[in-house]
């Protein structure tokens, strides 16, 4: 029972670093990624090395490798989520008339934000860009639906950024 524990929980260790370690690398952050890498391949070694030997006649290690698996990627996503690591692109379409109050309340918040004049259906738009740290974003949207409830707003992932108010310059 104690290899079944063991397997299970070492996979979900090894398939949460797997997950991180593959968003680091797709945001840039490729050192930290390899290094996470290593450590993720040692664990992976050592787990496969358990499960393969005698497998035939012990079956439910295969049950306990997949079952760290399938909780290892929900583990990993969680940890990933948590971490909020990287940039998005944060944009709102409100009306011209509440555009650059709303813009200046989300400046006195010490996000960075450019206002663009634009036309809806029926009215006058403004569209507010802002690209922001994922662990703000939910500070944000909230700021947002605080001081414009009709507001139309998207969120999108964003590779580094280059240049800008307090952005990250590489």
């Amino acid at each position: 029972m104690l290899m079944y524990l063991i397997v299970f929980f070492a996979k979900i260790i090894e398939v949460s670093l797997m997950t991180i370690r593959v968003v680091l690398i797709t945001r840039g952050e490729r050192l930290i990624g390899a290094i996470i890498g290593f450590f993720e391949v040692i664990i992976w070694i050592i787990i496969v090395s358990k499960v393969l030997s005698d497998i035939s006649s012990d079956p439910f290690k295969i049950i306990a490798y997949a079952g760290g698996f399938a909780v290892g990627n929900y583990v990993g996503s969680w940890i990933e989520e948590k971490l909020g690591i990287g940039m998005s692109e944060v944009q709102a379409i409100v009306l011209k008339e509440h555009g650059k109050g709303l813009a200046e309340a989300i400046r006195e918040q010490n996000f960075a934000v450019t206002v663009v004049e634009g036309q809806g259906k029926n009215f006058p738009r403004n569209i507010l860009f802002m690209y922001v740290r994922r662990k703000r974003i939910k500070k944000l949207v909230g700021l947002i639906q605080n001081n414009q409830v009709n507001a139309v707003i998207t969120i999108s992932e964003a590779k580094p950024v280059y240049g800008g108010f307090k952005m990250l310059r590489k």
